[in-house]
């Protein structure tokens, strides 16, 4: 994936593990693994998510994976492109299967209003620049039910009534994200954020949000390259929140 890197990315292929991100931020501690390598299994045993969700996924039915980046040209304060792109390759990978697949900010996947996927992106820097990203997803494909305590999950198979050939699926996904990360090293990043502003789970209008002062209705005005969301109330009012400072209603 860079530009100078000559060796070609490696699939690690794992019957079980606890945690992809885990076992490769563990394995690249030992050996350095080509950039766009990827480490996936048929039964993640501990998955997951953000701020120390867990990810339901039936063995052998989903797809379950992380990927290795070595971004070394992005600034730290410009991080969340990475999630961006993979918010993106997902999205649009999955469009080839069903419609109304959208991004839920900051990088939840949504068909209508339930969670196809979800993903852990893990960042390390080195100074003011980026120097690792080990991206973490989870993709509900063949799951008929889910049974853990996550509200709205939902499968591909649940949508469409069809199993699929999760291999398919998975390398479509990797040359959509390859394709995605070689225009970020190119500086086509304008290009990304438009895509992914257009991408957003309630991207136009106004919707109710709540955050530690209650309720309010906002649209939203912008996305910052560290990932926070501007919404605008309707008296012209901007907002600025964090992950987890506020939730859609």
């Amino acid at each position: 994936m860079n530009r100078e890197e000559k060796e070609y990315p490696r699939i690690l292929r794992l019957e079980e593990t606890g945690s992809t991100n885990n076992y490769l931020r563990e394995y690249i501690q030992k050996e350095r693994l080509p950039e766009g390598s990827v480490v996936i299994t048929e039964n993640q045993t501990a998955g997951r998510g953000q701020i120390g969700n867990t990810w339901e996924s039936e063995p052998g039915a989903n797809l379950t994976f992380s990927v290795v980046l070595y971004p070394t040209c992005i600034k730290a304060n410009r991080q969340f492109i990475i999630s961006q792109i993979t918010s993106l390759s997902v999205k649009e990978t999955l469009d080839n299967y069903t419609q109304g697949i959208t991004v839920k900010w900051p990088n939840d996947i949504y068909w209508n209003d339930k969670k196809i996927c979800g993903m852990l992106i893990e960042n390390d820097l080195s100074g003011q620049y980026m120097y690792c990203s080990v991206i973490g997803i989870g993709l509900n494909i063949n799951q008929e039910k889910f049974t853990g305590p996550a509200p709205n999950p939902v499968s591909l198979f649940q949508i469409t009534g069809k199993k699929y050939d999760r291999e398919e699926i998975f390398d479509r996904f990797l040359r959509i994200f390859y394709g995605y990360y070689l225009a970020l090293l190119e500086e086509k990043e304008d290009e990304i954020k438009n895509a992914y502003r257009s991408a957003l789970y309630r991207g136009e209008g106004y919707y109710a949000y709540r955050d530690n002062n209650g309720l309010f209705e906002a649209q939203v005005y912008g996305i910052e390259p560290m990932g926070h969301i501007l919404l605008q109330l309707h008296n012209g009012e901007i907002r600025r929140y964090a992950f987890k400072e506020v939730s859609y209603k």
